[in-house]
């Protein structure tokens, strides 16, 4: 698997999978929890995250970081394709706000 589009080959597996068998799955296993079940995991990931994040002193530290952060995208790519979205509309995000800063992008946000 070629790291260089690995998020599109992330993405269509994922696809892939929402037809699947969940009890042959674990990604179909998510998608037949719904929502809750994929936020639960993406919170759980989160909180892995930032524990690794605390922790980075060694390489054997970045690499469990890395290994976490990993969990969590993956966890967010199954939150993003439940929803009908994708890497890909992820990407074409942060190519918008790319170039502008941060405090002006949050500015020029509609009010929720």
């Amino acid at each position: 698997m070629s790291e260089a589009d690995i998020f599109a080959q992330l993405d269509a597996l994922l696809a892939q999978r929402r037809a699947a068998d969940p009890q042959a799955s674990y990604t179909a296993s998510l998608y037949a929890g719904g929502i809750e079940a994929i936020t639960a995991k993406v919170a759980e990931e989160s909180a892995e995250v930032i524990e690794a994040a605390t922790q980075t002193a060694t390489a054997d530290d970045r690499a469990h970081l890395i290994h976490e952060v990993a969990d969590l995208w993956f966890h967010c790519m199954v939150l993003l394709q439940a929803g009908g979205a994708s890497t890909m509309d992820v990407q074409t995000e942060l190519a918008r706000r790319f170039g502008v800063s941060g405090f002006e992008e949050k500015a020029a946000r509609p009010a929720r």
